[in-house]
């Protein structure tokens, strides 16, 4: 199996366990959860796909859907045991936009983008799931009022082009961005770092 689509299957996995918790916080029904999930671990690779204008990986690779699917029941399924660790949801939602992030720039760089944009398309890979989640669960996006989270995406993104310059392996480079990603939001929620707010 493509080592990207891997890392985009565990993303999607990650995203679909965010999105089965918020629901289920909500007191969703069965069929809303399934929703959430979906949304949360496609919106913002469906929204990068079409503005690059390639294919919709889900509406061609079956796999995603099954995998959707799956997750949800079995998040449902063993909630009380998802339940039991308080930062469930923080910590799946961090670990998806850290996946999403090296999946979208790398997705960008194969169509020929250019870096900075290449790097606005990671961050809008892993972040515009979570917005729609919250937008159809009523709640103000986590990007727009909590810790660090797309800028998390952002340093990810510009780790990635500094690995790609020493031309280091390519499976290292997605490991050490994500890695990035991941360790700079969970930083930021234990050192309670914030960018600064206007009054």
């Amino acid at each position: 199996m493509d080592f990207i689509l891997i890392i985009d299957l565990l993303g999607v996995v990650a995203f679909s366990i965010s999105g089965v918790l918020t629901a289920m916080r909500k007191g969703l029904d069965v069929f809303g959860i399934l929703i959430i999930a979906f949304v949360t671990s496609v919106g913002g690779g469906t929204i990068r796909d079409v503005l690059i204008q390639t294919e919709v990986s889900w509406l061609t690779n079956m796999t995603y859907i099954y995998a959707i699917i799956v997750t949800t029941i079995l998040a449902i399924v063993f909630r009380n045991k998802l339940n039991y660790f308080r930062k469930s949801l923080f910590l799946f939602d961090t670990i998806g936009i850290g996946l999403y992030t090296v999946v979208g720039v790398e997705k960008a760089i194969s169509a020929g983008l250019p870096p900075i944009t290449c790097i606005a398309f990671g961050t809008m890979s892993a972040c515009f799931g979570g917005v729609i989640r919250d937008i159809l669960c009523n709640d103000i996006p986590v990007i727009f009022h909590k810790e660090i989270y797309a800028t998390a995406c952002i340093l990810g993104g510009f780790t990635y082009f500094l690995l790609l310059y020493f031309n280091l392996p390519q499976d290292l480079i997605f490991i050490i961005s994500g890695v990035v990603v991941i360790t700079v939001r969970i930083s930021a929620v234990v050192f309670k770092i914030q960018l600064p707010k206007v009054y």
